[in-house]
Protein backbone atom coordinates (compact mmCIF):
# COMPACT_ATOMS: atom_id res chain seq x y z
CA UNK A 1 0.00 0.00 0.00
CA UNK A 2 1.46 3.33 -1.06
CA UNK A 3 0.46 6.16 1.29
CA UNK A 4 1.77 9.58 0.28
CA UNK A 5 0.34 11.69 3.09
CA UNK A 6 -2.22 12.08 5.84
CA UNK A 7 -5.52 13.85 6.36
CA UNK A 8 -6.10 14.93 9.95
CA UNK A 9 -9.33 16.13 11.54
CA UNK A 10 -8.86 18.10 14.74
CA UNK A 11 -11.57 16.13 16.61
CA UNK A 12 -9.83 12.85 15.74
CA UNK A 13 -6.45 14.17 16.93
CA UNK A 14 -8.07 15.20 20.23
CA UNK A 15 -9.79 11.81 20.60
CA UNK A 16 -6.54 9.93 19.96
CA UNK A 17 -4.75 11.93 22.64
CA UNK A 18 -7.51 12.01 25.25
CA UNK A 19 -9.11 8.58 24.89
CA UNK A 20 -6.21 6.42 23.66
CA UNK A 21 -3.15 8.44 24.69
CA UNK A 22 -1.78 8.22 21.14
CA UNK A 23 0.03 11.24 19.72
CA UNK A 24 0.02 12.34 16.09
CA UNK A 25 3.74 11.76 15.65
CA UNK A 26 3.36 8.15 16.89
CA UNK A 27 0.83 7.49 14.11
CA UNK A 28 3.30 8.82 11.54
CA UNK A 29 6.07 6.65 13.00
CA UNK A 30 3.96 3.51 12.58
CA UNK A 31 3.45 4.28 8.88
CA UNK A 32 7.17 4.99 8.43
CA UNK A 33 8.22 1.72 10.11
CA UNK A 34 7.00 -0.96 7.65
CA UNK A 35 3.48 -1.55 9.04
CA UNK A 36 1.35 -4.59 8.33
CA UNK A 37 -1.94 -3.64 6.63
CA UNK A 38 -5.30 -5.37 6.89
CA UNK A 39 -8.57 -4.62 5.12
CA UNK A 40 -11.31 -3.83 7.67
CA UNK A 41 -14.45 -2.88 5.74
CA UNK A 42 -15.88 -1.29 2.63
CA UNK A 43 -15.94 2.50 2.83
CA UNK A 44 -18.90 4.78 2.21
CA UNK A 45 -17.32 6.18 -0.96
CA UNK A 46 -16.33 4.02 -3.95
CA UNK A 47 -12.70 2.87 -3.77
CA UNK A 48 -12.22 4.38 -0.28
CA UNK A 49 -12.10 1.49 2.14
CA UNK A 50 -11.19 1.26 5.81
CA UNK A 51 -7.89 -0.41 6.70
CA UNK A 52 -5.86 -1.08 9.82
CA UNK A 53 -2.12 -0.53 10.03
CA UNK A 54 -0.30 -2.61 12.64
CA UNK A 55 3.12 -1.39 13.66
CA UNK A 56 5.48 0.10 16.19
CA UNK A 57 6.35 3.64 17.13
CA UNK A 58 10.01 4.53 17.68
CA UNK A 59 9.39 4.22 21.44
CA UNK A 60 8.59 0.53 20.87
CA UNK A 61 4.88 0.97 21.48
CA UNK A 62 2.68 -1.45 19.49
CA UNK A 63 -0.15 0.46 17.83
CA UNK A 64 -3.01 -0.21 15.47
CA UNK A 65 -4.13 2.69 13.29
CA UNK A 66 -7.53 2.68 11.56
CA UNK A 67 -7.73 4.81 8.43
CA UNK A 68 -9.60 5.38 5.20
CA UNK A 69 -7.36 4.94 2.16
CA UNK A 70 -8.43 7.81 -0.08
CA UNK A 71 -8.28 7.76 -3.87
CA UNK A 72 -5.46 10.35 -3.77
CA UNK A 73 -3.38 7.78 -1.77
CA UNK A 74 -3.66 9.72 1.48
CA UNK A 75 -4.68 8.14 4.77
CA UNK A 76 -7.58 9.73 6.65
CA UNK A 77 -6.83 8.60 10.19
CA UNK A 78 -10.03 7.76 12.08
CA UNK A 79 -8.65 6.05 15.20
CA UNK A 80 -5.54 4.62 16.83
CA UNK A 81 -4.89 2.61 19.97
CA UNK A 82 -2.53 0.14 21.58
CA UNK A 83 -2.73 -3.37 20.14
CA UNK A 84 -4.41 -6.04 22.22
CA UNK A 85 -2.31 -9.01 23.29
CA UNK A 86 -3.82 -11.14 20.50
CA UNK A 87 -3.20 -8.44 17.87
CA UNK A 88 0.38 -8.04 19.01
CA UNK A 89 0.99 -11.80 18.82
CA UNK A 90 -0.41 -11.94 15.28
CA UNK A 91 1.64 -8.87 14.27
CA UNK A 92 4.86 -10.41 15.56
CA UNK A 93 4.26 -13.50 13.39
CA UNK A 94 4.70 -11.44 10.19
Amino acid sequence: MNIIGFIWHEKIIEKLEQKHNVLQYEVREVFENDPKFRYVEKGLQPDENVYAAFGRAISGRYLIIFFIYKTDKKALVVSARDMTRAERKKYEEK
